[in-house]
């Protein structure tokens, strides 16, 4: 698999899913866009991508959030930014460095509870995200699948909100894992939810094709479930921008 990124610099706003700069626009899809980011947040958890076990944001946050954590991750990532910046073709010292940003935005401003970011936490993301388009640019034979993980989350809904990125984390977590009816599964929600749409139903069916026969139906609706919620909020959204209007409570 060659992975080609686009950009070496940090995203910019209007490279979001969504405009939500307007209040009124931001109020008005904020309880399902909100929703979407948990169930797609909750369901890389369940499906094992993102958890304790596969090097997500739970391995990230380490457990307890200390401020001693953050004081280590902090250090991590001066040190490596000193060995990149010597090396700039190191590709280990690259996923290391990613590593670190990711877990110190975790610690600083990542909710379990909404499974997104605040403001702080974002602008931390956006330094991993950085670093992983650098490690990518080297073209590494086999890039670091659980450094991938972590950009799954980071480039999901709850953070940096770019999903076409973080489905090519996700790729490169198949290609190294292995495939499996789990992750084709959130593979088909992040490239519908990318504008995909083609490639969602190849990711489904691949999902459909490796689920035990009695189980494709619920492993469908899911899918038809999530891509409900998903057509909802960008047509709230599309609507409030078209419209140029305040929102609900706005």
């Amino acid at each position: 698999m060659v992975l080609t990124p686009s950009t070496t610099r940090p995203p910019y706003p209007e490279e979001m899913l969504f405009d939500l700069r307007g209040k009124g626009r931001r109020r008005t899809v904020k309880i399902v866009y909100g929703g979407l980011a948990l169930l797609i947040g909750l369901g890389l958890v369940a499906f094992g991508i993102g958890g304790a076990t596969s090097g997500g944001l739970v391995d990230a946050i380490g457990g307890s959030g200390s401020g001693s954590n953050t004081s280590v991750y902090s250090d991590q990532a001066k040190a490596l930014s000193k060995k990149v910046a010597a090396d700039p073709k190191d590709e280990a010292s690259w996923a290391a460095l990613t590593k670190a940003q990711i877990q110190q935005a975790s610690i600083i401003g990542y909710d379990q509870n909404t499974q997104s970011f605040n403001a702080a936490g974002k602008a931390a993301l956006a330094k991993g995200a950085a670093s992983w388009e650098s490690y990518l640019a080297l073209n590494p034979k086999k890039p670091d699948d659980r450094v991938a993980s972590l950009m799954i989350n980071a480039y999901g809904p709850g953070g940096l909100n770019q999903p076409a990125k973080s489905a090519g984390a996700l790729k490169v977590v198949i290609e190294s894992r292995g495939p499996s009816a789990a992750l084709y599964s959130q593979l088909a929600v992040l490239t519908y939810l990318a504008g995909e749409k083609r490639e969602s139903e190849i990711a489904e069916q691949r999902a459909l094709e490796l689920t035990p026969a009695n189980k494709r139906k619920l492993v469908a609706a899911q899918l038809a479930t999530q891509r409900t919620q998903i057509d909802s909020a960008q047509a709230q959204a599309a609507q409030q921008k078209s419209q140029g209007t305040p929102g609900l409570g706005g």
